[in-house]
């Protein structure tokens, strides 16, 4: 396992959602706003995880057919959990490699986890295979290298400023091509056309410190599967770390924010 990504746990679909899916489900529909997609579309969703977007797609958007690709068993069950509409299939299935055929969908999008695929060219080209000529591609990331994830800024800088070896883990330095420029130039090497990159954001309101910590110590994705590993004092010291440094407002409250790049192309 590449030393960067030992961290990295995608299995409990709970523990995902109070760490991210929580703040996933706000963005979804503001990205669905700005891609204006018509209803009865044939869609496939890459990388569905806990069904963030799988959600509002079914939602807002009145689709034919979802198929929702998923690697992990613990994400795809919660989903399934939640989901039971005859308009979705879920399929345990890689990005690089769809279990979807060429051709069958209008649509395919793909939310919050391009840059965790190690080949996204291939993704890509996977997502341009399974779309009919003239269908769209559609996918949004964290904006890791500009701050985008607040919540998640404030994690690192306050575990780097008691551990400086946990600055090779840390989303901005892994994913520095996650900018308007690196995401617009990656989908037109991909072949897409007419591409577009767009800022969505969002507020996550942190009701205490409690609920900004909490999610943290339940080792699902990289900031938390980090703090998860860390002997109980030095935990202790992270906790205390980021109690003191946190902007909070006279009634306990954390305000904070999310920003995320949307890009569409369209595949001829």
């Amino acid at each position: 396992m590449p030393e960067q990504t030992r961290h990295d746990a995608w299995q409990a679909g709970d523990a995902y959602d109070r760490y991210m899916g929580r703040w996933s489900r706000r963005l979804a529909p503001h990205f669905l706003d700005r891609l204006k997609p018509e209803p009865g579309l044939d869609w496939v969703e890459v990388g569905c995880g806990t069904g963030a977007l799988t959600e509002a797609v079914l939602a807002r958007r009145a689709p034919h057919s979802i198929v929702a690709v998923e690697p992990s068993d613990g994400f795809r069950a919660l989903a399934e959990s939640r989901l039971a509409d005859s308009h979705v299939s879920f399929r345990k299935g890689s990005a690089e490699a769809l279990p979807a055929d060429s051709e069958s969908c209008d649509i395919a999008v793909s939310a919050l986890v391009l840059n965790f695929v190690p080949d996204r060219a291939k993704a890509l080209a996977e997502m341009r295979r399974v779309v009919r000529p003239g269908g769209r591609v559609a996918f949004y990331v964290w904006d890791y290298p500009g701050g985008g994830v607040q919540f998640m800024r404030a994690f690192w800088t306050a575990a780097t400023a008691l551990d400086p070896q946990a600055a090779d883990l840390k989303e901005d330095k892994r994913f520095p091509f996650c900018t308007a420029e690196g995401l617009t130039g990656l989908a037109e090497t991909a072949g897409l056309e007419e591409v577009t990159c767009e800022a969505v954001t969002e507020p996550t309101p942190f009701r205490d410190f409690d609920d900004f910590w909490q999610p943290f110590t339940l080792g699902a994705g990289p900031a938390p599967g980090y703090c998860a590993s860390l002997e109980p004092k030095a935990r202790e010291r992270l906790k205390e770390k980021l109690r003191e440094s946190l902007p909070t407002a006279p009634d306990g409250t954390i305000p904070m924010e999310v920003r995320a790049w949307a890009v569409t192309g369209v595949s001829h």
